[in-house]
Order: C-alpha cells, then structure tokens, then sequence
C-alpha cells in the first residue's frame, strides 16, 4: 500500500469514526478479513508456482464443500492412493498456498506420510475474498471428514494458528480436530494483539475498535480475548514444535518464546536468517519438522523389544 493510499484509507476511516464509530469498526473486520486478489502475482510467486506445477499435478485433487464455500484440497502420497497410512494436515498462511509448503510435504512424503494440503479460503485455488479463523477451522473440519483422520498438523503463520485453534475447538459448534502432534512455523501467539495493531494502523477510536473486537464473538460464538496461543496450548498435552526465525520480521520471536512456555510439551527449533517465509523453503528445516511429526512415544508392548535391544548394545565406557 503506497503512502498515499494509507492517508486517503486513514483520512476515510475518520470520517466514517467521527460519524458512526459502530459502522467503522465493521468496515475495519471485513478490511481485516480481506484477502489479497489470487491473480495478482508478482514476478517471484509466478517463478513458484511455475517451478511447483510437476509437483501440484502429482497430488489428487479435491473440491471441498464446506457453509463457508469451497475449499481446494489436495492429496499427496507415495503409497498409490492407500488412506491407511498416518496422514499430516498442512497449512500455508496468508497470502500464500499450496505451493509454498512444498518443502514440507516432500519431507513428510519421505517419512511415508499421506500429505493432504488445503488452499486456505480466498487463496490459491479456493474460493471467495475473505478468510478468518472460524471460515479457516470450518475448512480444516470438513477435510478432517472427507480426508482424515490426521495424525499431525502443520501449518505456517496464519495456518499455525488455524491449525492450533482446529485442535483446541476454539470456535462454537464445531467440535475439536485430533492429532498426536502439532507444528507451527512462523506463528503468532494471540489474536487479540493482531487487533490492537491494525486497531492503531487504522487509527480506530476506542468505540471502534470495541465494534470491530466484538464482531469475533459474534462469528466465532467465543470472544476475542479466548484467542490467545499459549492459553490454548497450556490447555492442550499435545507434543508441540514452534519453529521461528529470530530475524522474523512479521511475526517476532516474542512470540515464540510465549508459545513456548506454555509447558513442557512445546519445544522451540529457531532459524537463524530464514525470516518468515524463506523458512519455509529451507531443507534442514523441512527434515527437523518431518523428523518430529514422525517421533512417537514408546508404547507398553514396545518394551520387551527395547529391552532384547538393550541387552545387546555395547556397554559406554
């Protein structure tokens, strides 16, 4: 957004602040909840996407019904369309797809997991203009029932909290999504502080921005202030990994290291210089994130094996 354009869209929001205060902060949540246009690439994400095409075209492709739209999904296996084999749920973030999780599922591929990737709504392939955690959770349960169940789930920034808050049940009549793991990469720690941002970005006055606050409950049937990361993961004992870059430049590291101390079972792999979205493209931490998806506790009847093991390990000096 040019600087010109940011005065005119502040100067606007006076105006209609200064006049009906109710009405801006309903304007403010559909700005908000906007999605940019899906043709309108730059130069760089039409190199992606183009380089990614042998890579899409290898997925079986589904078409997902969901009361907020359709939602594209796709599913990637190396075991010839067998759906009895762990599956992971992988979620891009905004302004992105698919395409840009490549990494990722080609290293739970190479771990034999079944890869199902969802175009989040008013991205990529899927419909509409408008995304926000209830449309995103809707969408997680409806390819949790046509394509899961899910073993794990990861999903980068904006996916990470979807994901987080698909596995909390956070939104009001739909029921929580299980996995054994969850990863999130890039994520950021609570909702309410993206609303206080742009609240300020847009200059909104305090009975606006208590308007535009208020529009959560009133989609999700739970309020804004519920939507904080690591209250919802202190709630859960799901084994958790945060990856995050220090040099993040979206989302800070603050927010990890909230994340993290949520309990022990959340751990941190930080990424030095891979900012918040070259992250997601680098190999080592695509194999550390297929690597912990694919850790599973040791079961009671995984004993008497372990112990045959043992008894013929080399005793350490």
């Amino acid at each position: 957004m040019t600087a010109l354009n940011l005065r005119i869209l502040r100067g606007l929001f006076g105006t209609i602040d200064h006049v009906a205060p109710s009405l801006a902060g309903r304007l403010a949540f559909w700005l908000f909840c906007r999605t940019p246009s899906p043709q309108k690439l730059t130069e760089k994400e039409k190199r992606l996407l183009s380089k990614a095409q042998n890579f899409m075209n290898s997925a079986r492709r589904h078409s997902l019904t969901t009361e907020h739209g359709r939602v594209a999904a796709y599913e990637f296996t190396n075991w010839g369309g067998r759906r009895d084999v762990p599956t992971v749920l992988v979620l891009h973030g905004w302004r992105s797809r698919t395409e840009h999780m490549r990494a990722i599922i080609e290293a739970l591929l190479e771990r034999g997991f079944r890869v199902v990737s969802l175009d989040l709504p008013g991205h990529g392939s899927s419909g509409g203009r408008v995304l926000n955690i209830p449309k995103a959770v809707a969408a997680v349960q409806s390819a949790a029932q046509w394509l899961g169940p899910f073993d794990a789930m990861v999903g980068h920034s904006f996916g990470g909290a979807v994901a987080l808050n698909a596995v909390a049940g956070s939104i009001d009549g739909i029921p929580p999504v299980p996995v054994r793991r969850l990863v999130m990469i890039g994520a950021p720690k609570a909702l309410p502080d993206l609303f206080t941002q742009f609240g300020q970005f847009l200059k909104l006055t305090p009975k606006a921005q208590e308007e535009f606050e208020g529009r959560v409950e009133i989609i999700a049937g739970t309020p804004l202030s519920s939507f904080v990361g690591s209250d919802q993961l202190s709630a859960l004992d799901i084994p958790t990994l945060i990856v995050h870059a220090p040099d993040d430049k979206e989302v800070p590291a603050t927010d990890a290291r909230a994340l993290a101390a949520a309990g022990r079972h959340v751990s941190v792999t930080w990424a030095p210089g891979l900012g918040h979205r070259r992250i997601l493209a680098d190999p080592g931490i695509a194999a550390r994130v297929a690597a912990f998806v694919a850790t599973r506790k040791l079961r009671r009847e995984d004993m008497p094996l372990m112990r045959q093991l043992e008894n013929h390990l080399p005793i350490p000096n």
